[in-house]
C-alpha cells in the first residue's frame, strides 16, 4: 500500500473504500484491509462503504461515472490518445522554437552584399522563409487550439500553457524580423541613394569643367554675343541636372526623416550635393554677369568711339567747307546742336556719367573731342555775331578715305581692365545663394568675413520672408478664391490650419519684426546675438508648426496630386511642389545655427561674443526641443495626461534587460530576442519606456510610434552608473530594487549625456526633499 501510496501523482487526505457485494469478494477486501490497516490509520482516514449510494455522500454523481453511480462520461482510452496528442504537441512546439532559433541564427549571421539585386534576392528568400514559418506556427496554433477544445479539465493547463509559449515565441519572432527585415530595406535604400548621388555627382562634375573651361577672355562684341550663347546652353543644361539633383536631395531628406539608420551619412550627400549646385550655379552667374557687363561696355564703348570719329568728322569738314560766313557759323553752329541731340544717351549724360559707370576705360580721344565741340561752339557763336575772316584749313583726310578706328577704344584695351578686378565668390552648402564681391587686393579679415556673414543672414532672411509670403498667397488665400473651388476638394477646404499650420504667426514675426531687427545689425553684426536671445521665446511658435508637421504631410500625401495644387504652382512658378515650400521653416531652423556658428569663428573675443554664444546654444536647444516634441506625439497608449510629466528633456532608443526582485515575470528563452529595444522619454517628473513601431502611412512611407510600456516615477528612481562587462550599460532601478533595468547605451557618449541629466534630475529632487524638510521642523 506504500509503494502504491507513493507512486500516486498527488497527497491522499481520505480514502473511501467500497465494499464488494459477493460474499466472497467482501470476505478477501476485509482480510486485506485487516493486514494494512495500521498503514492506513497511520497516514489517513478511512472509511468503508457499503453500497454505491453512500459513496454519493462524498463525492457528487457528475464527478463519477456510472458504474459507480454517476453520470461522468469518461473513457479510458480517449484520454489516452489525448494525452499522446498533447505530447506530441509539446514536441512540435518544441521544434517550431528550433527551427526560429535556427532561422533567428541565419538572419543574424547573413552578410550584405553590395549589390542592390543581391539584397532584393536575400529580402526576398528571407522574406519567403519567414512566411513558411509564420505558416508553420499558424498550422501549430491551429492543432493546438482544436487540442483544447477536445479537453475539458484533464491536460487543459498543460495545453494551454504551449498555447501561450507559441504565442509569445510568434510575438517575439515578428518584432526580430520586422527589425531585420527594416533594416535590409533601409541598407537596400542607402544603397540605391548612394548610387543616384554618385551619378548626378558626376553629372555635376562634367558641368562643372565644362563652366572652367568655358573661358571669358574675349575681344570683340561678336565673342562676347558667342560666349553669351553657349553660356546660356550651358546654364539651361545646368538647370535641369540641378531640378534631378532637387530631386534627390528631397529623397535624402524624406529617408531621414523616416529616421534611416545612416541618417548622419544621407544628410551629408544632400549637404555635398547642394554644395555643388550652389557652386556651379554661382560661378554661372558670376560668369553670365560679367559677360553681360562686358557685352554692355563693348556696346558703349562701340557707340563712344563712333560718336568720336563723327564728331571729329563734322569738325573737320566744317574747318574746311564751311564758317566762311555769318549764315554758315550759324549754321555750323546748327550742325553741332544737332550732333549733340543725336548723341547715345550714356555719351550725353556726359562725362560725370562715364567716369562712374567705367572710370578705367575713359580715354582722353572723349574728353579732347568733347573739349574740341565746346571750343568749336564757343568760336562759331562769335563767327554767326561778327563776320571775321576765316582761316582755312587742310581736312585731315579725303572724303572717300574711310575712318579709322581709335586704338583707345579697342575692346582689348577695355577688357583688360575689367580682367584687372579680382571675382570673388561666397558659397554656401546649405541654401541657393551667391554674393560676389569685387576687390583688387581680396579682403579675407575677421570683419569682412563677418559682414558678408551678416549680409547672407540678411539675404537669406529676405529670401525666406518672400517665400513663406507666397505660400500664404499662392496656395493658403486661393482655397478661399471662389474661381478655384471646383478644383479643390471638398474635405479640404476645412483643413487650412492643419495643412499649413501656424505658417502666418510665423511668417509675421519674421516679416515685420526679426527681419527688421537682422538689417538693424548690417554694420555691427557681433550684436545679432542679442536679437536672437530678444526673440528667444517667439521663436517657441516653430515648435507649434514642428508638432503640426506629421498631419500636414498626411493631409499632403493624400491630395498632393489635385488639380488646385497644380493650378497654383504653375501660377507661382514654382519649379518644387507646395511640399518642399512647407518644409522652408524646419530648414530655416538649422540654417540659423550655422550661420551663428560662421560668426562666432569670425568673432573671437570681440564684443557681443557671449550674447552670440547664447544665442547659438539658444537656437540649438530649440532644435533639440522639436525634434523631442515631435517625437513626443507620437505617444500611443498612455493614459495620463503627459503635460503632468513636465517638459520633455531627453528621448532616444536603448537596449533593455528586465529583472524583477518578487514576482512570476517569466523572460523569453530565446537568446536572440533579448534583449528588448526600448525608447525612452525623460521628462521632469517621469521616464517613459515605450516600444518603437514603424506604421505604414497611406503611400510607401513609414512613420514612427511609440507604443507605451512603463512609466518611472523620478522621485522612485536611482541609478547605478556602471555595469561589470559593458562599458555602455548602466542600471535603472525602481522602488528600492523591486525593478532593475539594465540598459545599454549605443555609445559611452550617450550614456554619459543621460546619465549627466538623470543625476541632475534626482539631485535636484534631493535639495527640494532637504528644503522642505527644513521649512517643516522650522514650522
Amino acid at each position: 500500500m506504500s509503494q502504491r501510496e507513493a507512486s500516486f501523482p498527488g497527497n491522499l487526505h481520505l480514502v473511501l473504500v467500497l465494499r464488494p457485494t459477493s460474499f466472497f469478494h467482501r470476505t478477501v477486501t476485509d482480510i486485506g484491509f485487516r493486514f494494512s490497516q495500521d498503514d492506513f490509520m497511520l497516514k489517513m482516514p478511512v472509511v468503508m462503504l457499503s453500497s454505491v449510494t453512500d459513496l454519493l455522500r462524498y463525492i457528487d454523481e457528475n464527478q463519477l461515472t456510472s458504474e459507480f453511480g454517476g453520470t461522468l462520461d469518461y473513457c479510458h482510452s480517449d484520454w489516452i490518445v489525448l494525452r499522446t496528442a498533447i505530447e506530441s504537441f509539446a514536441v512540435t512546439v518544441k521544434d517550431i522554437a528550433q527551427m526560429l532559433q535556427g532561422f533567428g541564427t541565419e538572419l543574424a549571421e547573413a552578410e550584405l552584399p553590395d549589390e542592390g539585386k543581391a539584397i532584393e534576392q536575400l529580402l526576398e528568400t528571407h522574406t519567403e522563409k519567414y512566411k513558411k514559418l509564420k505558416d508553420a506556427i499558424r498550422s501549430v496554433s491551429k492543432e493546438g487550439r482544436h487540442l483544447l477544445s477536445n479537453l475539458e479539465t484533464t491536460g487543459k493547463d498543460d495545453d494551454s500553457q504551449l498555447l501561450a509559449q507559441l504565442r509569445d515565441m510568434e510575438s517575439a519572432f515578428d518584432g526580430f524580423f520586422e527589425k531585420h527585415h527594416l533594416k535590409l530595406h533601409q541598407y537596400l535604400q542607402l544603397l540605391r541613394y548612394e548610387q543616384s548621388f554618385q551619378e548626378m555627382e558626376l553629372c555635376l562634375e562634367h558641368l562643372m569643367h565644362q563652366e572652367r573651361e568655358l573661358s571669358i577672355n574675349v575681344n570683340t562684341l561678336a565673342q562676347t554675343e558667342q560666349l553669351l550663347k553657349r553660356l546660356n546652353d550651358l546654364e539651361a543644361n545646368a538647370q535641369e541636372v540641378m531640378s534631378r539633383a532637387q530631386i534627390i536631395i528631397l529623397h535624402g531628406h524624406q529617408l531621414s526623416a523616416g529616421h534611416h539608420y545612416a541618417m548622419g551619412l544621407i544628410m551629408q550627400r544632400c549637404n555635398e550635393l547642394r554644395h555643388h549646385c550652389d557652386t556651379l550655379s554661382a560661378a554661372l552667374k558670376s560668369k553670365h554677369s560679367f559677360l553681360m557687363q562686358t557685352h554692355q561696355l563693348l556696346l558703349c564703348l562701340g557707340q563712344a568711339q563712333t560718336w568720336c570719329d563723327d564728331g571729329a568728322y563734322l569738325l573737320a569738314n566744317q574747318l574746311v567747307d564751311k564758317s566762311q560766313s555769318k549764315e554758315g557759323a550759324q549754321m555750323s553752329l546748327r550742325e553741332i546742336e544737332k550732333f549733340l541731340e543725336g548723341a547715345p544717351s550714356l555719351l550725353s549724360s556726359g562725362h560725370d556719367i562715364l567716369a562712374i559707370e567705367y572710370e578705367a576705360v575713359i580715354t582722353p580721344q572723349l574728353q579732347v573731342i568733347q573739349q574740341m565741340i565746346q571750343n568749336r561752339q564757343a568760336s562759331l557763336r562769335k563767327l554767326a555775331d561778327k563776320h571775321v575772316r576765316p582761316i582755312q584749313l587742310v581736312a585731315p583726310r579725303p572724303e572717300n578715305q574711310p575712318r579709322s578706328k581709335s586704338p583707345l577704344f579697342s575692346p582689348k584695351h577695355v577688357l583688360t581692365f575689367l580682367r584687372s578686378f579680382q571675382i570673388e565668390v561666397i558659397h554656401d552648402y546649405q541654401e541657393s545663394r551667391s554674393c560676389v564681391a569685387y576687390s583688387l587686393d581680396g579682403d579675407d579679415s575677421p570683419d569682412f568675413l563677418k559682414r558678408h556673414v551678416m549680409r547672407e543672414l540678411i539675404e537669406t532672411e529676405r529670401i525666406y520672408v518672400e517665400e513663406l509670403l507666397s505660400v500664404l498667397l499662392g496656395y493658403r488665400a486661393e482655397m478661399d478664391n471662389p474661381a478655384l473651388l471646383g478644383l479643390l476638394p471638398p474635405i479640404l477646404r476645412s483643413k487650412k490650419d492643419i495643412l499649413f499650420g501656424n505658417m502666418p504667426e510665423i511668417y509675421n514675426f519674421h516679416s515685420s519684426v526679426f527681419l527688421q531687427d537682422l538689417e538693424g545689425c548690417l554694420e555691427a553684426p557681433e550684436t545679432v546675438g542679442a536679437c536672437f536671445l530678444q526673440r528667444k521665446e517667439s521663436f517657441q511658435m516653430y515648435e507649434m508648426y514642428c508638432q503640426n508637421k506629421p498631419r500636414s504631410e498626411a493631409l499632403w500625401r493624400q491630395f498632393s496630386d489635385c488639380a488646385f495644387f497644380q493650378e497654383c504652382q504653375k501660377k507661382l512658378e514654382h519649379k518644387l511642389g507646395l511640399d518642399s515650400y512647407l518644409l522652408k521653416p524646419v530648414q530655416r531652423l538649422t540654417k540659423y545655427q550655422l550661420l551663428l556658428k560662421e560668426l562666432l569663428k569670425y568673432s573671437p573675443d570681440c564684443e557681443g561674443t557671449s550674447e552670440l554664444q547664447g544665442a547659438l546654444t539658444a537656437m540649438l536647444d530649440l532644435l533639440k526641443s522639436v525634434n523631442d516634441s515631435m517625437h513626443q506625439i507620437a505617444i500611443t497608449g498612455y493614459e495620463g495626461e503627459i503635460c503632468e510629466l513636465g517638459r520633455v528633456l531627453m528621448q532616444g532608443s536603448f537596449s533593455v534587460w528586465i529583472s524583477h526582485k518578487r514576482g512570476s515575470t517569466r523572460m523569453k528563452e530565446l537568446a536572440r530576442f533579448k534583449p528588448m529595444q526600448r525608447h525612452f522619454f525623460l521628462y521632469e517628473r517621469a521616464l517613459l519606456l515605450c516600444k518603437r513601431r514603424e506604421d505604414h502611412g497611406d503611400g510607401s512611407e513609414k512613420t514612427p510610434s511609440y507604443s507605451f510600456k512603463h512609466c518611472l516615477k523620478m522621485t522612485a528612481v536611482g541609478i547605478t552608473e556602471n555595469v561589470k562587462g559593458d562599458v555602455k550599460k548602466f542600471e535603472i532601478w525602481y522602488s528600492g530594487r523591486e525593478e532593475v533595468y539594465v540598459v545599454q547605451a549605443p555609445t559611452v557618449e550617450v550614456k554619459m549625456t543621460w546619465l549627466n541629466e538623470l543625476r541632475r534630475i534626482l539631485t535636484n529632487q534631493q535639495k527640494l526633499l532637504r528644503g522642505s524638510s527644513t521649512w517643516y521642523i522650522k514650522i
